[in-house]
């Protein structure tokens, strides 16, 4: 006796119309005709024919249709119509989550693209030192000097293309990192130790000219690092989160992950010790205590 818990049963005729459009729908997106797709799956061409044809209600084997699906790249249950996602597991999860190599420099082509992808999007970003697209050239040369790979005029040139994005007024930039970072450019200290007083303090007076001519489309917050922690990382929009981790990027396109991404962001923003229209003077009160 049927009660509220029963499975619906689909009929067997609307489950083969489903099939004949989803196979159909495969097929021209892999660009493979009935030949082709009989020939990889390893059947006789009648036999696609067969499947495709409006006049039948014939459903394929079980093999046929892993065959077929691992050939076009979907899932058996989307093609079978349990599920409204056509890829299959793995491939989905690969998806969510993508492992990248990080050169560690503005030049590098796996961030480039991603600043492309996002193009009319918001960017949020917190920098691993300084913002890229706040850097002096000679700051630049300093800091990527005798990276592998890269070269200083690469660094120098993928940063002005950055400089380019943010001058073309596109996309939004958001950036949060800690007050005490810039503290320690303008002492000299710490991870700026040994660069000259001159390059700090051009650094720091491009920082202050750059935020109060891009603001309100370039907004910078300081959070204090004894309340509150980031690792590195960028939000590209609605497309694509990353965590820099040292030599890869962890990239993240599932909108579950994003969403925590820019909580967290959200989070360091909303509990910012200088808000994005205060930064410049903040810097200008840097520079004046370096006299």
């Amino acid at each position: 006796m049927d009660n509220d818990n029963s499975v619906r049963k689909v009929d067997k005729r609307d489950r083969a119309t489903l099939f004949r459009a989803r196979l159909a729908a495969a097929m021209s997106t892999s660009g493979l005709n009935q030949s082709a797709l009989a020939r990889a799956a390893d059947v006789n061409r009648s036999t696609i024919a067969q499947l495709l044809d409006p006049e039948t209600t014939r459903l394929p084997n079980a093999q046929l249709c892993a065959d077929a699906a691992a050939v076009l790249g979907v899932s058996t249950d989307w093609l079978l119509g349990l599920t409204e996602r056509p890829e299959r597991p793995g491939d989905a999860i690969a998806a969510a989550l993508q492992v990248t190599e990080a050169p560690r420099t503005p030049a590098d082509d796996q961030l480039l693209a991603w600043y492309r992808e996002a193009a009319g999007y918001k960017i949020r970003h917190v920098p691993a030192s300084l913002p890229d697209v706040l850097k002096t050239k000679d700051f630049l040369a300093w800091e990527y000097a005798g990276f592998i790979g890269k070269t200083e005029d690469q660094a120098i040139s993928a940063a002005e293309t950055l400089e380019t994005r943010l001058q073309s007024r596109l996309s939004d930039h958001e950036i949060a990192m800690p007050t005490h970072r810039l503290r320690s450019l303008a002492e000299g200290s710490g991870y700026f130790a040994g660069l000259p007083y001159s390059v700090r303090r051009a650094q720091l007076e491009r920082f202050s000219a750059v935020t109060k001519a891009f603001f309100p489309t370039l907004r910078v917050f300081l959070f204090d690092s004894r309340r509150q922690y980031s690792a590195p990382m960028a939000l590209f929009g609605p497309l694509v989160g990353t965590l820099y981790v040292g030599r890869f990027y962890l990239a993240f396109r599932e909108s579950t992950r994003l969403r925590t991404l820019t909580d967290h962001f959200d989070w360091l923003v909303r509990e910012a010790e200088v808000d994005a229209r205060d930064v410049w003077q903040h810097v200008d009160g840097l520079i004046a205590e370096m006299d």
